[in-house]
């Protein structure tokens, strides 16, 4: 680089050199080359010109391509069942010790037009609970204020009036900018399963393997058929043993 920087400079100063004369300014004592007139050209010029552009462009230090960002990685989908939670007195429950039976989680309230399928709820949990069968109760206070008391006085409405004996869990927000972390994952699945609750005791059905196979609306009764066929197709179906349950074999 050196070396061919110093030729362009040894050959820009004999250019000069054999640029012709220098001529009378106009001015006593002042003299002034014709290559600084305006205007002026001549082959001996041109060449300057050109080899000082050669000279800035091998003086320049190339720039690197930019370096490409690294993607991140996407980050992993918790399970939907791999959470705690607090049972209606107070204990944390992680809700992966129901994976293996067949979910039905509803969120309830105690003064809703469907209060009453409690009594439903409660029957259907007796007869399949042997088969694999858990319903989950979540009182909210979201529709019209329709679960208004603490869950002390849940736990003793539902005891008291339907004989609950189905897991119940604490009060929680179901829908809305607080919406709690497994409403939140429910909403998220997809739309024909998924999506938040539109009303107090809508149903959501989750197969063995901690996945949502089915959505149910607040109409639709513990005895309707529909549900409880898509129930029993999912009883019906055995988890398939890990590795580590053959490896204990």
């Amino acid at each position: 680089m050196v070396c061919k920087l110093t030729s362009v400079l040894v050959t820009t100063a004999l250019l000069l050199a054999s640029c012709g004369n220098p001529v009378s300014s106009g001015e006593k004592g002042k003299t002034t080359s014709p290559h600084s007139e305006p205007g002026h050209t001549c082959p001996m010029c041109e060449g300057l010109k050109e080899n000082a552009g050669k000279a800035d462009m091998k003086t320049q230090t190339p720039t690197p391509p930019p370096t490409p960002s690294a993607t991140p990685a996407a980050a992993a989908t918790p399970e939907l069942l791999d959470i705690t939670v607090q049972s209606i007195d107070g204990k944390p429950v992680n809700l992966s010790t129901y994976k293996g039976q067949v979910v039905l989680i509803v969120n309830v309230a105690s003064k809703c037009g469907y209060t009453p399928q409690y009594q439903g709820l409660e029957k259907l949990y007796n007869a399949k609970k042997d088969a694999g069968l858990v319903v989950l109760g979540f009182p909210a206070n979201d529709f019209l204020g329709q679960e208004p008391g603490s869950n002390e006085q849940i736990a003793e409405f539902c005891k008291s009036k339907y004989g609950v004996t189905f897991p119940m869990f604490e009060k929680i927000t179901v829908t809305g900018r607080k919406q709690h972390e497994l409403y939140k994952r429910l909403t998220a699945q997809a739309q024909e399963m998924g999506g938040a609750p539109s009303w107090n005791f809508t149903k959501y059905l989750i197969a063995r393997d901690g996945t949502l196979v089915a959505r149910f609306g607040s109409k639709t009764t513990p005895e309707d058929q529909a549900l409880l066929a898509a129930i029993d197709a999912q009883l019906a179906k055995k988890l398939a043993p890990t590795t580590a349950d053959k490896a204990d074999k």
